[in-house]
């Protein structure tokens, strides 16, 4: 890599690492209710939703009320596509979404995978897409930060019953960190050229004296918070590929910023919410660990290019830019693409289809990690936490003491969540693409033929198994087998998770801080670091490297051999 590679690496990671610490001060502040500017909105939301918001609940409650909340949004969400042809703000005139497709898409958009196996601006009517997804855009960004809040007060607190009220982290997620954000966003989107319209779509001639007809719409207000809340689901097909989305490297920048913004800043509040930030450091050191060398094996391997195009004699100087927009170039690709398959977000601005088998392999393994590596915003932490106490589970076994974490002793019940939470998202990945991959129909769905078309299935479940929801562009995901099958994947490894997650924060609460002593193992050190980083990598190592070897693996070594699938 040259100079100017390194700087805008550099640059979009020095920047990121700037805004961590005011960013997560902030949110610290929200969820320990120290902010009431926004009152006259909130306490009236509160009283419309029948809660009283000084009375807090316990994990099963906490969990009770996600789940209603998540699932009424799901329904709403699944009826407004069924019916969307008779409704308003549909300037396209476009029918009603069948029934496969709907189910899919509103499973997908309430679990915060925004996993989309349509065109968005060819399917989904102006009020689908505002009044539908982009609603729950915002409310499944909070839920998934509403959780990790619950497991931060877990931690925190001793000899506690409650982890606060869910109604009132949700909302005060919303109002507080979410709309700020997204509409400071939408604006410089604006500025940059992302349309933001109710009008139709337009007819222009094309250079070559032919007629095209270009969508429109209001899209700069979900693309905002697309990023901001590790969604991902664009607003047009392409995604952030497309000119109207994203047209410019400036307005790249800050989608890509806004990809990793929440997540990264997260770790600082876990550490004020706790009372020790050197906690919250080191999270965010682990996560950079294993996001920084893999995002530049992803460059490398897409400026190396295809090795088969060396022996023809074609120019690769740019490296291998099939699949990728000229304005962005490889660096901004490949950086985008680790930044939002790490983040769980989900969104493109190039085919990840088109990368090289080991450019393609890394942000696919990224998601099997189990979308701790930054993750969706609060999830990815949440997660990440849950390794720690099974790192310093596993410490406590080598040295023969009882594991402990940040005071709170872990017993067999933390362990057993814990194992479910860790199990689940390679269970569901593996067994979702063994079906695919032994039926007639989940086979049809492969646009290749060996070990890329298997890699196809393979992206395609660990993508709706770790709620990221991006895609090989070639695998045809829209039918009634694999929307199905999708869909009940994306369901279950998001509330499957998370229910073990509020039950272990419901555990930690109740427990008495322990002091620290001799024997204690610290966990802000260099050494609970890489110990903590290396868990991480073994378990997604154990749990995938069959299936990788079968894909990508395969493929590399084939191409090199002058095989092309």
């Amino acid at each position: 890599m040259g100079f100017s590679e390194w700087l805008q690496i550099a640059l979009y990671l020095g920047i990121l690492l700037l805004l961590v610490k005011p960013l997560g001060s902030y949110m610290a502040k929200v969820y320990r209710g120290e902010y009431n500017f926004l009152s006259w909105i909130e306490l009236p939301l509160y009283r419309v939703l029948g809660v009283n918001p000084a009375q807090e609940m316990n994990w099963r409650v906490y969990a009770l009320a996600m789940l209603i909340f998540n699932i009424l949004g799901l329904g709403v969400l699944y009826v407004l596509q069924r019916i969307q042809a008779s409704l308003p703000l549909n300037p396209a005139e476009l029918p009603d979404v069948p029934a496969d497709t709907a189910f899919n898409a509103a499973v997908s958009f309430a679990t915060n995978t925004n996993w989309q196996s349509y065109g968005g601006e060819t399917t989904m009517s102006y009020l689908t897409q505002m009044l539908g997804l982009t609603v729950q855009n915002f409310v499944s960004a909070a839920t998934g930060m509403a959780i990790l809040a619950a497991l931060m007060r877990g931690l925190a607190r001793k000899s506690a019953q409650t982890i606060g009220n869910f109604w009132v982290d949700a909302v005060r997620g919303v109002l507080y960190i979410l709309l700020p954000l997204s509409f400071i966003l939408a604006l410089l989107l604006v500025s940059e050229g992302v349309v933001q319209t109710f009008s139709g779509p337009h007819t222009v001639q094309t250079l070559e004296a032919a007629e095209q007809t270009l969508a429109v719409g209001p899209a700069a207000s979900q693309v905002a918070i697309k990023q901001l809340g590790t969604n991902g689901g664009g607003f047009f097909n392409v995604n952030s590929a497309h000119p109207f989305e994203n047209p410019t490297p400036l307005s790249n920048f800050l989608q890509m910023l806004a990809i990793l913004l929440i997540p990264a800043a997260l770790c600082y509040t876990f550490g004020a919410m706790i009372d020790d930030t050197r906690q919250g450091w080191a999270v965010l050191v682990v996560m950079l660990l294993i996001f920084v060398p893999l995002a530049l094996a992803t460059v490398l391997a897409e400026q190396n290019g295809n090795p088969l195009y060396d022996g023809l004699g074609i120019d690769q100087t740019d490296g291998n830019m099939e699949g990728k927009e000229v304005r962005f170039g490889v660096v901004n690709s490949a950086l985008w693409a680790t930044a939002t398959t790490a983040a769980s977000n989900g969104s493109v601005n190039s085919m990840h289809d088109s990368y090289t088998p080991l450019g393609g392999m890394i942000p696919l393994w990224l998601m099997q990690l189990g979308e701790v590596i930054f993750g969706g915003v609060g999830s990815g932490l949440y997660g990440l936490l849950i390794f720690a106490i099974v790192a310093v589970f596993i410490a406590g076994l080598m040295v023969g003491r009882t594991p402990e974490y940040l005071g709170k002793k872990i017993d067999v019940f933390e362990m057993k969540m814990a194992s479910l939470v860790i199990l689940l998202p390679p269970l569901l990945v593996l067994f979702g693409t063994a079906v695919s991959v032994m039926t007639d129909t989940g086979i049809t769905s492969m646009q290749d033929a060996g070990p890329h078309g298997f890699s196809e299935t393979l992206y395609a479940y660990s993508s709706a198994g770790n709620n990221n929801g991006s895609a090989f562009a070639g695998f045809n995901a829209n039918t009634p087998f694999q929307n199905t099958m999708l869909g009940v994947v994306m369901f279950l490894a998001r509330y499957g998770l998370a229910i073990p997650v509020l039950a272990i924060a419901g555990s930690l609460a109740a427990k008495k801080k322990i002091p620290s002593g001799s024997g204690t193992l610290p966990t802000h050190t260099p050494l609970f670091v890489i110990w903590l980083a290396m868990v991480v990598i073994v378990v997604g190592a154990l749990s995938f490297l069959p299936a990788l070897a079968l894909g990508p693996v395969v493929e590399h070594l084939l191409l090199d051999a002058g095989r092309l699938f």
